[in-house]
């Protein structure tokens, strides 16, 4: 698709990060917009800000129910979606599996796996029908790895790209595209959530390097759905120069 003026797209987590920043993005381009998020005051800030069509959707996407009922009331000039970012999602804690908090890792699957599946599943039907439209996912490096305390969390990316390679499959002939672009250190509030709310412990996650923005995460996620209708890019793995994957660790503790 390059023609974004005639286009609707559907952004969840748009209240923040990679959401926010695709949301201005495609703006800038005069598509329509759902944004989906759970901070009403946020969206309204949003829609006040982007000067083009925004259908604000104050949704909880852990909510199956809920979010069918959303996209079948969305209004008719956003019924048809063509691009579908699923941008919601969240890391909490980094602590090791066996002192990991049960509330947290329920949380991550909720949002990261479960949610993602629900507002797919939801919009997936409308774009077959039309045989046309973009699912782009929002995976991680830590989906391939792994690392001290990723447990949960890098088990839900991992997740997202390997639903990402089956929706492939599971489309191929429909026209509908699937991309799962996977982001490393990214500066957003997404280390502030991780440590619930400690700036200063998230602030040193980035000390000493130039981690990626979202708008760098934004510019990925425009140019896949840019190219032409017959291009599918499969996924995108995009890191900081500064970070790399350093190896397997070994423990010399052995007796």
């Amino acid at each position: 698709m390059t023609d974004f003026a005639e286009a609707c797209v559907f952004i969840t987590g748009a209240t923040s990060g990679f959401g926010a920043a695709a949301a201005r993005r495609f703006a800038a381009e005069g598509a329509r917009l759902v944004l989906c998020g759970r901070r009403a005051e946020r969206l309204e800030v949003m829609q006040a800000e982007l000067g083009v069509p925004v259908h604000p959707l104050r949704l909880d996407l852990r909510d199956r129910d809920d979010v069918a009922q959303a996209v079948a009331a969305l209004p008719a000039a956003f019924a048809a979606v063509d691009v579908l970012v699923n941008s919601a999602g969240l890391a909490l804690g980094l602590e090791p599996a066996h002192r990991a908090s049960l509330d947290d890792w329920d949380a991550m699957i909720d949002t990261n796996s479960k949610g993602l599946v629900y507002c797919t599943r939801a919009l997936l039907p409308g774009m077959v029908e039309r045989k046309r439209g973009h699912v782009i996912n929002i995976g991680s490096v830590a989906g391939t790895y792994p690392y001290p305390g990723g447990n949960v969390y890098g088990a839900t990316k991992a997740f997202v790209e390997q639903f990402s390679l089956n929706l492939r499959a599971d489309l191929l002939g429909t026209g509908v595209r699937v991309t799962n672009i996977e982001p490393g250190m990214c500066e957003t509030e997404f280390s502030l959530v991780r440590f619930k709310g400690d700036a200063g412990q998230a602030a040193k996650v980035y000390q000493g390097m130039k981690p990626l923005t979202a708008l760098d995460i934004a510019e990925c996620i425009h140019w896949v759905a840019s190219l032409p209708a017959h291009v599918n890019i499969n996924r995108i793995e995009v890191m900081p120069v500064q970070q790399a994957n350093g190896g397997f660790a070994v423990s010399r503790n052995a007796e």
